[in-house]
């Protein structure tokens, strides 16, 4: 038996270990989309417990099945990239297995081989007879040297039997454990799936039930429009008094804003959330959820979060001004350098206009409306020039 006979197999191993290692990363992140996806899950849950409380279909309640929805599929498309994975998995330790059975075969025909051509060749024959029969010393020397390689052989073999059979058995407990799992993970995709069909059913009925208040539905553009214009012409007036200001302003006052620029830039993509939640309107332009041909214009986006939450500072920054805007109810500004921090459809305020804040401050708490939807705005300006706060705030 050759002692290098068997290194395709060890190769084997080595590539399925390392095949393996980066599957464990990459099953890793998914584990952590998963907790982040039922983290959601559970979090519209509770909205859609709240916004129901009200007995009647509101837009809060299918925004907040919407995002439900959302984080489902792709809590389910995680499930099956895991199950892709472990279908690798299995596939490549098969071919291990089925690799180390031949080994095992050809090394147990081998020995056998050997222990048959010894007895042949000694024909029962006892080993001092063979030493004994030799026709000189030298002779002798060289029967004793050939048994001792011969006994080498035998016992080497017998390792590598034990070996490979131990080997064998370790890779058929993996393809077990695999496909336990695997299952494990099957049986949860059929849950979701069917959680999921649930969601949409429900949500076309929503759809449905939302349609038929059309008017209703119009009327709460139209005021969110004119509300808009009343919040734009404010902000408008605060960052031309405010860029009057700092026209006037020290040497070492320039400087500090401008440090405070710096950092606040830094922060891009980083930001804290004012509140927890998820983004129900994005920045921008987009089709409205249930009217058909009907756009929304959005400055900032709007977060929909639970009742009571309190809104937070996502920065260190001075509050500009705070002040009630008829359809926004209260809002807060608060300047960060040349940055501006809006939030709107505050129920309280616990900050006053000139005061510094911080970081995770809180500034107010969320405004609940009559249909149960407990949804903050929030917008960041640089001067005049709107940005999407989705650029900003830390992915979640």
């Amino acid at each position: 038996m050759k002692r290098n006979s068997f290194l395709p197999v060890f190769f084997l191993l080595l590539i399925s270990l390392l095949a393996f290692d980066a599957a464990a990363q990459t099953k890793s992140q998914l584990e952590q989309e998963k907790k982040e996806n039922l983290r959601k899950i559970a979090e519209a849950e509770r909205i859609i417990n709240e916004t129901a409380s009200e007995k009647k279909a509101t837009l809060g309640q299918l925004q907040a099945l919407n995002q439900q929805i959302n984080a489902r599929e792709s809590l389910i498309r995680s499930i099956g990239s895991e199950i892709r994975i472990l279908d690798g998995e299995i596939n490549v330790l098969r071919i291990v297995v089925s690799s180390l059975q031949d080994d095992l075969k050809h090394l147990k025909e081998e020995y056998a081989a050997q222990i048959y051509s010894s007895y042949k060749a000694n024909r029962g024959n006892s080993r001092l007879m063979f030493l004994f029969s030799a026709s000189d010393f030298n002779q002798l020397l060289q029967r004793l040297k050939y048994l001792e390689q011969y006994a080498d052989a035998r016992r080497l073999q017998a390792e590598q039997i034990e070996v490979v059979t131990k080997e064998l058995n370790e890779q058929r407990s993996k393809v077990e454990a695999k496909r336990a799992e695997q299952q494990t993970l099957l049986n949860q995709q059929v849950r979701e799936s069917r959680k999921l069909a649930r969601s949409k059913q429900k949500q076309s009925e929503l759809v449905a039930q939302l349609t038929k208040k059309e008017r209703e539905l119009r009327k709460e553009v139209e005021d969110r429009k004119e509300a808009n214009k009343r919040l734009n012409t404010l902000i408008a007036k605060i960052i031309e008094d405010e860029a009057r200001k700092s026209s006037t302003v020290s040497t070492a006052e320039a400087a500090s804003a401008a440090e405070v620029t710096r950092l606040f830039e830094s922060k891009k993509n980083r930001l804290e959330w004012p509140v927890p939640g998820f983004i129900t309107t994005p920045f921008g332009k987009q089709q409205h959820p249930v009217l058909k041909r009907v756009t929304i214009i959005n400055d900032g986006v709007d977060i929909q979060t639970e009742k009571g939450s309190k809104v937070k500072a996502v920065f260190d920054g001075e509050v500009t001004m705070v002040a009630p805007v008829a359809g926004k109810n209260n809002i807060v500004m608060i300047r960060h350098g040349d940055y501006i921090t809006i939030y709107a459809r505050l129920k309280t305020v616990n900050v006053k206009s000139g005061q510094r804040v911080k970081e995770n401050d809180v500034i107010g708490e969320v405004y609940t409306d009559r249909d149960g939807k407990s949804e903050l705005e929030f917008q960041i300006y640089k001067g005049f020039t709107k940005l999407n706060p989705e650029n900003w705030l830390a992915m979640k």
